[in-house]
This record gives C-alpha cells, sequence and structure tokens, in this order.
C-alpha cells in the first residue's frame, strides 16, 4: 500500500516531504502486512457489537453557548518528542470527562506519537465517544477500528485523495456503526471530501510540511461550511478566544491536544476552556 503524500499526517524532525513521508510510508505498509497476515491465518480481530455512542451527536447537544472540545490524549509528537508518558490512558480520560470535553480523541500511532490501539478500549470507561487519530488508508485498519470501542476514525485528505477509496473507506467505518472525520487543509481537499461523501469534516491549522499553524487561514475555510455538516477546528485551539473565533467562523467544535497534555495537569486545562471550574484534577 503506497501512501500518497500528506501534510495533514504529522510532523517530523525531518520536515522534507520526502523524508517525512518516506518514513510513514513504511511503517503503514508494515502494519498492513501484519493486519493481511492476521486475516490469512483467522486471528483477525472479530467487530464489537452493540450501539456506540454517536460522535456527531455529541458535538451537536447544547451546552451554553461552549464551543465544543474534542480532547486529546497524545504522549508524544514527531515535532515535540515525549509530551506526557507519565499520564495514563485512564487518568487523562477520566479528568477530561469530569472538565467537560464533548469527545476524546486517542492517538493510537506506535513510531512516533507512543500511542497504542488498545488505548481506545482503556479511555471508553469515561463514557465519551472516542476518535481514533491514526493514518488510515486500507480497508484491515478500518476494521480492526471497528474491533475497539471507537466512535469515529480519522481519515486524512492528502492520504487518500482517490475519491472512490476516500469514499470507501468512510462507508466501511459507518458500516460498522463507527463515523469519519475527514481532515483537509485546502478548498481543493474540501472538494474531494465532499464529492466522498463526508459529512464531518476537521480543518487542520497545521502545515505539517513547514509544521507552521495558520489559524487565520483555518478559521476562514469556516465561511464555506454548509448546512447539514460537521466541522472541526484543529491544531493551534489552547486558549479560550480561539474557541470564541471558531464558534464565531462557524465551526461546530474543536479539537485540543498538545496544549491539553503538555499542562501540568491536562484535566485542569481543559477545565480552563470549558469553564468547568468544578473538575477533579
Amino acid at each position: 500500500m503506497m501512501l500518497h503524500e500528506s501534510r495533514a499526517a504529522c510532523a517530523s524532525p525531518d520536515t522534507s516531504p520526502g523524508g517525512m513521508l518516506d518514513s510513514f510510508r513504511a511503517e503503514k505498509e508494515k502494519e498492513v502486512s501484519s493486519l493481511i497476515s492476521l486475516e490469512r491465518k483467522g486471528k483477525f480481530p472479530v467487530p464489537l457489537t452493540g450501539t456506540r455512542p454517536s460522535f456527531r451527536a455529541a458535538l451537536a447537544a447544547p451546552r451554553g453557548g461552549i464551543l465544543p472540545i474534542i480532547a486529546e490524549y497524545k504522549r508524544a509528537s514527531p515535532s515535540r518528542g515525549d509530551i506526557r508518558l507519565d499520564l495514563s490512558p485512564e487518568d487523562v480520560a477520566g479528568r477530561y470527562a469530569a472538565a467537560g470535553a464533548a469527545c476524546l480523541s486517542v492517538l493510537t500511532e506506535r513510531s512516533r506519537f507512543r500511542g497504542e490501539t488498545g488505548f481506545l478500549a482503556r479511555m471508553a470507561p469515561a463514557g465519551l465517544p472516542l476518535l481514533r487519530k491514526d493514518f488510515i488508508l486500507h480497508p484491515l485498519q478500518v476494521r480492526l477500528t471497528a474491533a475497539t470501542p471507537a466512535s469515529a476514525l480519522l481519515l486524512i485528505v492528502r492520504l487518500t485523495p482517490d475519491v472512490r477509496r476516500l469514499r470507501g473507506l468512510r462507508e466501511l467505518a459507518e458500516s460498522f456503526g463507527m463515523e469519519a472525520v475527514v481532515e483537509i487543509f485546502s478548498a481543493e481537499e474540501l472538494a474531494l471530501a465532499r464529492e466522498s461523501g463526508a459529512r464531518v469534516i476537521q480543518v487542520n491549522a497545521r502545515d505539517l510540511d513547514t509544521l507552521r499553524v495558520d489559524r487565520t487561514a483555518c478559521l476562514n475555510m469556516g465561511a464555506a461550511r454548509r448546512d447539514g455538516e460537521i466541522w472541526i477546528a484543529a491544531s493551534g485551539m489552547s486558549e479560550p478566544d480561539h474557541l470564541r473565533r471558531a464558534a464565531e467562523a462557524g465551526f461546530d467544535a474543536a479539537l485540543v491536544g498538545s496544549g491539553l497534555m503538555a499542562a501540568a495537569d491536562p484535566g485542569a486545562a481543559l477545565a480552563r476552556l470549558t469553564g468547568k471550574t468544578g473538575a477533579r484534577s
């Protein structure tokens, strides 16, 4: 499985497009090969049965004028290295739930984010919809996600610019009762996302070829939002004013990751954004 050039996958100490993407290509090729082997041996995990909490409904629920926040569990990142390895998924999930998170985002990529697919099950008892964030390009990765309690998974247009493939991954996720959050960076990618039938659209403010965050460019895209779509602003959303501006620009929610995990207490940092002062620390 060959990956296409991606700005929205992740940052890397080597920020040249070829170096970063070649590295992720190798990692994902190994992962998909391993999943193919599991399937051939008849050992592939079976999908969970039962109803998953609705990701869309959680973001659409009234919150007294406060923009819903998808709070992220991110132990490390390619650009920052280790962020917080001392906090368990269970602990952070509980803190985020107490602080008023609408949903939880869980980094499951291993090599640079120090994530694990198993973190999803460990964070599920908090009772919030879970978004699996990884580099998903193959149907078996979707099927693996279906074996977890995830309510949604991330698809990145720059990684899967073929509309038929993007649509196929989305429809497969939905067949298992999950939703697809389709990430874009540009108007061209928005057109591809819509052609694929995406209904939950995430605009990433970070250009991962340069690692620069441009909140203004991200928020300006909110003018293109259509009725019936859920729009999420991601990256660089770490202050109450950032959330206010995102809401004014037409966004329905914000994803906040490093800004929370780098804090001394991620739960207290989230409570500062949501205004939920009674959150447990």
